[in-house]
């Protein structure tokens, strides 16, 4: 199968690395030609444009920051409709609202073509290694048809149901990250104030019931002091609106959401949308004058996990 990848950041550029790594024929592209040189160098073709790219392609991957931009290179000049087809396939890898993904998987459908959402969950440095989690909407032939290529970038691949369900679930795990993320800050914050170890303030929260995933990547590198996770403020409120959107549109009324878009909101305008997520403790440094910083964490995370060939994950009341 010939995959082509557009898309090459943080995310995407790991993706397409486990790709490459791994043996699948591949071509590559993004808006800056210097994200590929290291894909290009380890053998990879570049990719002129969408359209061209889907027209050699039998799977074509999206990994880009926002709805708009999945949609520009679907609909634009030269984009992947112009050339989509019947037994070719779209694959969405960003995190993407569900109506849109629909929106645009009905495009790919009127033309023939399959179209699916597959975003990742677990971070950049498991993106890395190929061990990361893959939640796929789609209909189940054509979701046989790309396992393959799943298991090859994913340790745990979850088929979710239609399109757009896998956008919903990813959705919903960011929005839950990022509520552990501010209350994992306070955590930190309240036990310094309160003249604790902040190495021993970690390991009680790793070996107790207050553990987590992020608790134990994220809270790391804010201990380390870069907070470099490899994911920025303004990713973190696109996924938190873009909850915040499912809710409203189902008449959810949440109380903590606001109040997290909020939060960020304010992050952002104090250090700018593309500093880095953790640092949403400053503002809590900034209020109460401590330093949440202590020696031995990493600056940032790496996967320590041998590269596993993935699996399907089949749900409890599945099996």
């Amino acid at each position: 199968m010939h995959v082509g990848f557009i898309g090459l950041g943080n995310v995407g550029s790991k993706l397409a690395g486990s790709l490459l790594r791994n043996g699948w024929r591949l071509t590559v592209r993004d808006l800056d030609p210097q994200a590929a040189r290291p894909l290009l160098d380890a053998g990879a073709a570049w990719g002129e444009s969408p359209a061209r790219m889907m027209d050699d392609a039998d799977a074509l991957i999206t990994c880009l920051p926002t709805p708009a931009a999945s949609a520009e290179a679907l609909e634009g000049k030269d984009g992947i409709l112009e050339t989509m087809g019947p037994s070719k396939i779209w694959m969405e890898m960003s995190t993407t609202d569900e109506a849109e993904v629909g929106r645009l998987g009905e495009k790919v459908a009127a033309l023939e073509g399959a179209a699916v959402d597959c975003p990742v969950s677990g971070g950049c440095h498991r993106a890395d290694t190929g061990n990361i989690s893959i939640f796929a909407g789609c209909d189940r032939p054509t979701f046989e048809r790309i396992l393959p290529l799943l298991t090859t970038m994913g340790r745990r691949v979850l088929h979710t149901g239609p399109l757009g369900s896998a956008s919903v679930l990813k959705v919903i795990t960011n929005y839950l990250a990022t509520a552990n993320l501010v209350s994992c800050c306070e955590a930190l914050v309240t036990a310094r104030a309160a003249g604790m170890d902040l190495s021993t303030t970690w390991e009680a929260i790793r070996i107790s019931s207050g553990n987590s995933f992020v608790h134990e990547t994220e809270s790391q590198v804010i201990l380390n002091g870069s907070r470099d996770i490899s994911f920025t403020m303004d990713l973190v409120s696109k996924d938190i609106g873009l909850f915040q959107k499912i809710a409203d549109r189902h008449d959810v009324p949440l109380d903590l959401g606001p109040l997290l878009i909020d939060i960020f909101r304010d992050a952002q305008e104090r250090y700018g949308p593309r500093e880095w997520s953790p640092n949403v403790i400053r503002r809590l440094e900034e209020a109460t004058g401590l330093s949440i910083t202590a020696p031995g964490f990493p600056a940032r995370m790496v996967d320590d996990e041998p590269e596993e060939y993935g699996r399907e994950i089949i749900p409890k009341n599945r099996r």
